[in-house]
């Protein structure tokens, strides 16, 4: 009998070389915060006292002056714009998502910061009744056109910081908060699977978000930090369109858990054990033809790298969603990082392995480029029927 819970339910053995990505659970939650879960699912806990032991756990390690944990980083978003709308009036937030009798229902945000991570970044704004207002075009953001898009109908200004944002032409975030402050709008910050805890609240943010199951290694959830009058804004909304976004006691103990352990993590240690995954499927990859592996940094500057790899399908008799798709088959599946794949290259990310999986990462990609190799045609199936493939794949039946 497999102690494999996965292997036990029918469903396949993946070995996630993505990243932190929600459709495959996110992360490996950590040692402490898998124990606390346990032991709090046994229990009654009053949520309200456990929650305010949250609240100090994340003001101190954020440098906040409060915080709260909630169903997700996306519940998040949309509990902090509602915040900024509403305050803590509690006939007002009894009445969201209807807006109309409230002074103040717009969200600046700049249009290359309108993108989708599973959802649409602007629909978590849509959900609290609040209207987005795009800045500048989706290749360029302006302070000038901030400024521009603000009116006395403007309740706050959010910044994504994310991967998938565009990379170029948008302001950086300390201008962004410039502009914003000297309007008098709060800036809300999505910082979802960002790795620094205390850089944006620095910076000037008034709130700043994140996922406590991704680089924390928490259980799902989602934590706002910063402003005390803003947080405490955002959890009255528990008590309105927050309700359905709430989180249970086995979430808000398993952040809290997950942060204590963030404090005393091996983060050097890690680093290492990944610079390593990376040097060797670089070493795996080098001697095939058409394979450019190349390590590069993230590109919102947290502290990790991945590697990319480029295909060039005459030459490797493969392309590079079809290499992808080949290392997500078979007995020992590799989960790659391909959102970017028909430009001809993927990422492998080492923060999710446990020990071994580097090494069975490289003996498969050597396996398919062998495949590959031995190929008389070049393996190249039809991109766009892949894009429909995959969008039918998401409703489980």
């Amino acid at each position: 009998m497999t102690d494999d819970i996965r292997l036990q339910m029918g469903l396949r053995p993946i070995i996630n070389a993505s990243g932190t990505m929600t459709s495959l659970g996110a992360s490996i939650v950590v040692p402490e915060a898998v124990a606390a879960v346990a032991a709090a699912l046994r229990q009654f806990i009053e949520i309200g006292d456990l929650q305010k032991r949250a609240s100090a756990t994340i003001a101190r390690l954020t440098g906040g002056e409060a915080g709260f944990v909630t169903a997700s980083c996306a519940a998040a978003i949309t509990l902090s714009v509602a915040a900024t709308m509403t305050g803590d009036d509690r006939a007002a937030i009894e009445r969201l998502p209807d807006t109309r009798r409230l002074s103040r229902d717009e969200v600046v945000i700049q249009s290359g910061h309108m993108v989708g991570y599973g959802a649409p970044v602007d629909q978590g704004i849509r959900l609290a009744g609040a209207k987005p207002v795009p800045v500048g075009q989706a290749t360029s953001a302006e302070g000038w056109q901030l400024a521009g898009a603000i009116t006395e109908r403007t309740a706050a200004a959010l910044y994504v910081v994310s991967h998938h944002v565009v990379q170029y032409g948008q302001m950086p975030l300390g201008e962004f908060i410039e502009v914003a402050h000297a309007r008098g709008v709060p800036v809300i910050v999505d910082a979802a699977s960002e790795y620094d805890l205390r850089g944006f609240l620095a910076a000037g943010a008034d709130l700043a978000l994140y996922s406590s199951h991704k680089f924390l290694g928490g259980p799902t959830g989602g934590i706002v930090a910063g402003r005390k009058d803003l947080v405490r804004a955002a959890y009255l909304q528990n008590n309105g369109i927050g309700r359905g976004m709430k989180v249970g006691k086995e979430g808000i103990v398993g952040t809290i858990a997950a942060l204590e352990a963030w404090e005393r993590r091996d983060h050097h240690g890690i680093r290492a054990r990944e610079r390593a995954a990376l040097g060797l499927w670089q070493e795996t990859l080098e001697p095939f033809a058409g394979v450019a592996p190349v390590i590069e940094p993230d590109p919102t500057g947290n502290p990790l790298d991945r590697l990319r790899v480029a295909v060039d399908p005459s030459a490797a008799h493969i392309t590079a969603w079809d290499l992808a798709d080949g290392l997500g088959r078979g007995a020992r599946p590799v989960i790659v990082r391909d959102h970017e794949v028909e430009h001809g290259y993927f990422y492998l990310d080492p923060c999710n392995l446990h020990p071994g999986q580097a090494e069975i990462v490289a003996e498969r990609l050597n396996e398919e480029l062998e495949i590959a190799r031995r190929s008389n045609t070049v393996i190249a199936t039809d991109l766009t029927e892949r894009r429909r493939r995959r969008a039918r794949s998401t409703w489980p039946d």
